[in-house]
């Protein structure tokens, strides 16, 4: 049973966030704000890959200008993720000057280290209020790369004068906690409610995120964005924020995540969103759609031709899955398997709700087909592939569209 940790419940624009409320996923545009049809399309492409938040960057007058017809278009094209304002150095100014900017935002992002540095405190409390004025949430997010340096001097100075003395690396994680936690009682003196409150303290390095967030997760009950703030490129990315997010998600920290991948230039913006959703799936956390099995392959199956199919039933789901989600509910839940030799290849299409286990190499050219556990038939031939989805499609709808399992499925 996962155990999540207890937090309030945020509303960010009909998104609810923490509670009992799912692990939501969020992302980030990384288009020129004041580009309004390049914005809208890359939130509408994000929110269609599954992004349940969507941040932009709000830095200067153009971009301020520029939210509420983004909003307004997302809301024509019927796009119903809410869109948080991202401000660093001048969000004081920006959502002061641009009460409709304030207005079209869904919640707003502040970094405590970034909202200047002689008025830091009444630029910061400037932000609160016009959150409090127009009734919207705050994500106070603290970050080492940009850490409030009067903080962290003052920190430092204490340390060296302890009797025992902590090494710096922990004081740098003391710093941003304490950032976090020194920020939000100075939003509720300000006037914001506790429940419009999240927080987040982001590092880059694995295990300080999981050191960081360990203990920032005993100190209030406000709901925490988890992410690495610069997780990288490709594997490295990929890898490293599973790494991070996966040991506090399982132990009930966290209440939404972004998957802070560096793109490839030209590279798809959504690929963020596929695997925050991953992430939570394999965990066990949340389903979104169904999860396709497949060997990694081996001397046994010097074909390419499991691959090829296992990779045709992903693109055959990701086509069809919005469909499916709003006729079939629970489909998100199913397992399917495409095996490539008898080695595991029945087993594990036995244990799938569908699964086909395809001939290896020298093995008989015939490929089994098993349905919640049983074996249903035995397809040959060149037609296989396009069999075997169509009995996937018959099986979701007689599962899924009010039967409780695939009797009456046929070829």
């Amino acid at each position: 049973m996962w155990n999540r940790r207890k937090s309030v419940e945020v509303d960010i624009g009909g998104v609810r966030v923490g509670g009992t409320n799912p692990v939501v996923v969020q992302s980030m545009t990384n288009t020129d704000t004041a580009d309004v049809g390049a914005t809208v399309a890359q939130v509408k492409a994000l929110a269609d890959a599954g992004s349940e938040m969507v941040r932009v960057t709000v830095n200067n007058e153009a971009a301020a200008l520029a939210v509420p017809e983004i909003v307004e278009r997302l809301a024509d094209m019927g796009c119903a993720s809410p869109i948080i304002g991202d401000f660093h150095y001048n969000g004081h100014l920006l959502l002061t000057k641009h009460p409709q900017t304030a207005q079209a935002l869904a919640k707003y992002r502040i970094n405590p280290g970034n909202v200047g540095t002689k008025h830091r405190d009444a630029n910061f409390q400037d932000i609160i209020q016009v959150a409090v004025d127009n009734d919207r949430p705050v994500r106070i997010g603290v970050n080492w790369g940009s850490l409030d340096q009067r903080l962290l001097t003052e920190l430092m100075d204490a340390n060296a004068k302890a009797e025992q003395p902590k090494d710096a690396a922990q004081v740098l994680r003391d710093a941003l906690i304490e950032s976090a936690m020194r920020s939000a009682a100075l939003a509720e003196e300000t006037g914001l409610d506790h429940d419009k409150i999240v927080l987040s303290a982001k590092v880059s390095g694995v295990s300080e995120l999981i050191m960081v967030y360990r203990q920032l997760a005993t100190l209030s009950d406000y709901p925490l964005h988890l992410g690495l703030t610069e997780a990288g490129m490709g594997a490295k990315g990929i890898v490293a924020t599973t790494a991070g997010l996966g040991p506090l998600l399982t132990e009930g920290i966290g209440d939404t995540i972004r998957v802070s991948l560096t793109p490839e230039p030209g590279g798809d913006r959504t690929e963020e969103v596929r695997i925050a959703q991953q992430i939570l799936q394999s965990l066990g956390i949340r389903s979104f759609e169904p999860q396709v099995t497949a060997c990694p392959g081996c001397g046994r199956t010097t074909s390419t031709f499991f691959q090829e199919m296992a990779q045709d039933i992903q693109g055959h789901i990701r086509e069809r899955i919005a469909f499916w989600k709003t006729e079939y509910p629970g489909v998100e839940e199913l397992e399917v398997a495409v095996m490539g030799c008898v080695v595991n290849g029945p087993g594990e299409s036995k244990r799938a709700n569908i699964g086909i286990s395809l001939p290896g190499t020298f093995e008989e050219p015939k490929a089994p087909v098993y349905v919640d556990g049983e074996h249903y038939t035995t397809l040959k031939g060149d037609g296989l592939v396009e069999e075997f989805k169509a009995i996937l499609d018959e099986y979701i709808e007689n599962r899924y569209g009010g039967g409780t399992s695939a009797e009456g499925v046929s070829t």
